[in-house]
């Protein structure tokens, strides 16, 4: 007797059976193919930086070919939707950060994502405080002579930022709120631009992870005014803490993380997580991280799972006591008072300046428009 067995058939046993649990998923599962790491950004920014760190050996220790691109737009959305939208075989995975990941969503920043449904956690990969730079032109040389002189000048300082809910945005205004200063925000697509207008003098003040700032800092183009931490950043020994500068416990550290698509194995997330910590032990990886002012900090996928589920349930400004000070999150315990100086006008204007995409030219035109 000859039994026949059509392609559906044998296709839908293969899903079938990967389905079942306690089937492992092994290193060989992604061996010899190419996986996608996608960062919804564009290049040059703390993300980017992040991702390339770890591309070429996560990609190695996995047996397959890892390509970083760059999938910016609508707010970190395009880029979250290319991973969503993908097949959910790990071949995509997403770079995100702290803000795209839990600050966003709560006001409604990146549409109908859902990022504690959307995406499983496979690992952090650095977890650093911001700098704090201004441009050479600015007669501040310290944080608390920046505050005296943007009191002094209400308004007429302009300060940068990645978008509504970016960590540049929501750190910048929780530092108004604290201080009592008025800047104006600038929104910019990404961290390319936003420094091409700070070197230039458009933009008088900036925060961001320290990658991308650090060689400017180095050159003399951009000023150091502090860490936003109590304690001095290890590889920035020369410049100050936000603590020294009268401002402790300001906790604006940013993180930089591995997701996976919802879909993807459990058994196999927990195999990238893995794998993800191994890569992260390496020294020479965690020296070229330090040198660039970054710092490495591996945590497993089941504790940044967990840290995100307390930003995300917990009401905005409550303290949570049961968080390490390391994964305390900013915005979970100073959102409500950074989100209360951002005026809802405000927000529609600048959605409406970035979807007409003005030019770059006129720092206050793009603001005013």
């Amino acid at each position: 007797m000859t039994i026949r067995t059509s392609r559906r058939t044998l296709l839908g046993a293969a899903s079938a059976t990967l389905a079942l649990p306690g089937i492992a998923w092994t290193q060989g599962s992604l061996a010899g193919r190419t996986i996608t790491l996608v960062v919804p950004s564009p290049a040059g920014g703390g993300t980017d930086f992040s991702a390339r760190l770890v591309a070429e050996p996560f990609g190695r220790a996995l047996g397959a070919t890892m390509v970083v691109e760059n999938r910016p737009g609508g707010n970190d959305v395009v880029g979250l939707m290319s991973v969503l939208r993908a097949p959910a075989d790990a071949t995509t995975l997403l770079c995100g950060y702290c803000a795209t990941m839990t600050a966003r969503p709560a006001i409604g920043g990146i549409g109908e994502i859902q990022p504690m449904r959307d995406f499983q956690a496979v690992g952090v990969i650095t977890d650093t405080p911001q700098l704090f730079v201004t441009h050479p032109s600015v007669p501040a040389t310290t944080l608390q002579e920046f505050i005296a002189l943007a009191k002094q000048r209400p308004g007429q300082m302009n300060y940068a930022s990645a978008g509504i809910g970016s960590m540049h945005h929501m750190g910048t205004e929780y530092l108004k709120h604290r201080v009592g200063i008025d800047l104006v925000h600038v929104p910019y697509r990404g961290t390319g631009e936003t420094i091409r207008d700070l070197i230039a003098g458009r933009i008088q003040f900036y925060m961001n992870s320290p990658p991308p700032l650090v060689p400017l800092v180095r050159d003399g183009q951009l000023r150091a005014l502090c860490v936003s931490s109590n304690e001095r950043h290890p590889g920035l020994p020369d410049v100050p803490s936000a603590a020294e500068q009268g401002l402790p416990d300001t906790g604006l550290n940013v993180w930089f993380a591995v997701f996976a698509p919802r879909g993807v194995p459990a058994a196999q997330v927990a195999m990238l997580s893995e794998k993800l910590q191994d890569v992260l032990a390496d020294p020479a990886l965690r020296q070229r991280a330090f040198a660039a002012g970054a710092l490495v900090a591996p945590s497993t996928a089941a504790a940044l799972t967990d840290h995100r589920k307390l930003a995300a349930d917990r009401p905005h400004g409550e303290h949570h006591r049961g968080l390490t000070r390391r994964w305390r999150h900013p915005w979970t315990d100073r959102f409500s008072a950074a989100a209360s100086t951002v005026d809802p006008m405000v927000r529609r204007r600048e959605r409406s300046c970035a979807a007409r995409r003005l030019p770059r030219r006129d720092a206050r035109r793009r603001v005013a428009c």
